[in-house]
């Protein structure tokens, strides 16, 4: 907040009319003393000369207290509150010197008083008995020089001015966000509350849009955080334009900077006001998916970040505040697990939905110490020797209050709540070790494939915690194959590379699970350390009515042999799939066809003894 251009206000009250001209004449424009205040000051404190020649004065009169308070009522009604009060001692037959100053500050707070006394009417401990511990008050005695009046008036004035670029300065940092200079979310949220209010009384319709955007977390791990906040400060910039560019809605520039927020992170707040039909909110969160999924540079990288948007209506979707974003809330997050850079309206079911979820991420924190997990291994096979080649291992939960629970479900919300690096643990150590006792056995298993997630690989100790459980179950590192979903491929973290050459280079295998479903590059799948590929069941079980789907299985079959690696085809379910996977050279294959996903001592008896020669 920059110093006042107009004079500081600054009130005299006494019921003397001589004293008030002497106020004048000290306080009033070019006294010579006060010049010669003013260079003393700019030369001790700095400051731009003009500003310290221009601190004058404009003086009004009260000869009484209550007088005087109606003059500050009417200062702030006016916007232009008093800097600073005299306020006499004695003032009969009135309120007294004292009495006057708790009024006033009533009104104003922030006004700063000089009590001029002739005598020792009050002591100090007697002023703070009425007025409280204040920095805002000074004793001025009578008879007083011309000097100390100046020196208090340009002192208290200063102390005003800073009072107010203090309270400013605290006000933004608690309303507005540093980054992007939006309203905040304690800010958004009193807007919303008045917009509510508002809207109740005039029987109006308005919309709430969140706005998150998709994957931001790979932009700073991957670019760093200032190019993360670069792209924050772009997306604030293209929301607030948007807004202003919007038809349906007629925001002057100021209303669309106040309609917007961010809330913290990457998440975004809109408030659409006035809505003559709901659907209008849905034209305008298209308008900005649109604008924020366009292109940005970032240094010398280009990068397309879409957003997922959420709207809740009022009053239909919610009537208070907490209801509003709540339910605003669940619908952007639906949009999200739709996929990238789409919009929803908030529906009752989604809160079913959420209560679901809740249940199930309560349920799934405390699946292992419960010992609810399990884990079934489904065989798989040589296509020309028709010899088992390996087996892969599928976590499976049961819960006592949800009964089977599907891993489409639960994995994905592990993954999310970074649970998996937990359950991921406990899966290493329970198929090892099963691995490892079958062998000891003398049953005869030539791999066994235990599928990682990308958040397990990220973890600086992977590579030190596998080799570990290695160590502790016995097995052997060639027979334990490490699965990868495909979009692991697409991150190119240096991170990543080296956890897969360390693992490899101990002798276990990596596969690429999924593949063909993701966006992997040739390149990359060149640079990384894979032994094999799982073709995805939905192309496998395409291929006996769809030729894109076996042109897609013959080209993954040919890039693999061309590349030297293992081709696994997942989801074999018939003997004519089985033929044309022959034909086209694959070398093993997994199914219900060859083989359901088995408990341990079902597969027991499917691993034949260890013969000579074989290990």
């Amino acid at each position: 907040m920059s110093i006042p251009s107009l004079p500081h206000r600054v009130l005299i009250i006494d019921d003397n009319p001589a004293i008030h001209e002497d106020f004048r004449k000290i306080l009033g424009r070019g006294h010579d003393k006060a010049d010669a205040l003013q260079d003393m000051e700019h030369m001790l404190f700095g400051g731009n000369v003009a500003g310290a020649a221009a601190r004058t004065f404009e003086l009004d009169s009260a000869f009484l207290g209550k007088e005087g308070l109606d003059c500050v009522r009417a200062a702030v009604a006016q916007g232009r509150p008093y800097a600073l009060a005299f306020v006499d001692g004695r003032m009969p037959p009135g309120w007294d010197g004292v009495e006057t100053i708790k009024r006033l500050w009533e009104e104003c707070p922030d006004l700063q008083v000089v009590l001029c006394t002739a005598y020792a009417d009050y002591s100090w401990s007697e002023i703070m008995g009425v007025l409280g511990q204040t920095d805002n008050l000074l004793i001025l005695k009578k008879p007083f020089d011309i000097v100390e009046v100046l020196q208090i008036a340009h002192a208290l004035t200063r102390k005003y001015e800073l009072n107010l670029e203090v309270q400013g300065r605290l006000y933004e940092l608690a309303h507005y966000d540093n980054l992007c200079g939006l309203p905040n979310r304690v800010l958004f949220k009193d807007r919303l509350e008045h917009a509510i209010s508002l809207s109740r009384r005039q029987h109006r319709h308005f919309a709430l849009l969140l706005i998150d955007l998709d994957n931001f977390k790979r932009i700073n791990d991957t670019l760093g955080h200032s190019r993360g906040d670069e792209l924050l400060r772009t997306t604030a910039r293209r929301l607030h334009d948007c807004l202003r560019s919007c038809d349906s809605i007629t925001f002057p520039s100021q209303q669309a900077a106040d309609s917007l927020a961010r809330f913290g992170g990457d998440e975004f707040a809109v408030l659409i006001p006035d809505m003559v039909r709901d659907e209008d909110a849905g034209k305008i969160a298209q308008r900005i998916i649109a604008e924020l999924s366009l292109p940005v540079d970032l240094g010398e990288h280009r990068i397309i970040m879409t957003p997922s948007v959420g709207i809740a209506l009022f009053p239909c979707d919610g009537d208070t505040d907490d209801m509003l974003l709540k339910n605003a809330d669940l619908a952007m997050h639906f949009s999200k697990r739709l996929g990238p850079g789409l919009f929803s309206y908030y529906q009752d079911s989604m809160n079913t939905a959420a209560q679901k979820r809740l249940t199930l991420e309560n349920q799934l924190a405390h699946a292992i110490e419960r010992d609810e997990l399990s884990v079934r291994y489904q065989p798989q096979f040589n296509l020309e020797t028709g010899q088992l080649s390996g087996l892969e291992a599928l976590l499976r939960w049961h819960n006592l209050l949800l009964g089977a629970v599907s891993p489409l479900e639960f994995i994905p919300l592990a993954e999310e709540d970074g649970l998996i690096v937990g359950i991921g643990e406990w899966v290493l150590r329970t198929v090892c070790g099963q691995a490892a006792f079958w062998i000891q056995q003398g049953l005869w298993l030539p791999r066994i494939g235990i599928n990682v997630s990308v958040k397990q690989v990220m973890k600086p100790n992977f590579v030190a915690l596998v080799l570990q459980v290695l160590a502790d179950t016995g097995l052997a590192p060639d027979r334990l194959e490490l699965e990868v979903t495909e979009s692991l491929l697409a991150l190119d973290i240096l991170q990543i590379h080296e956890a897969l050459h360390a693992l490899r280079k101990v002798g276990i295998s990596i596969a690429i699970d999924d593949f063909g479903t993701g966006y992997s590059s040739l390149s990359r799948l060149k640079s990384m350390p894979i032994d094999s590929l799982k073709v995805d069941r939905e192309f496998i079980c395409g291929i006996a009515g769809s030729a894109d789907d076996r042109s897609i299985v013959t080209a993954i079959i040919s890039m693999a042999e061309a590349m030297s690696l293992r081709v696994v085809a997942e989801g074999v379910e018939s003997a004519s799939q089985a033929d044309f996977l022959k034909e086209l050279g694959c070398q093993e294959v997994q199914g219900f066809f060859y083989g359901l996903p088995m408990a341990p001592d079902e597969v027991e008896s499917l691993l034949p003894r260890t013969v000579a020669g074989r290990s």
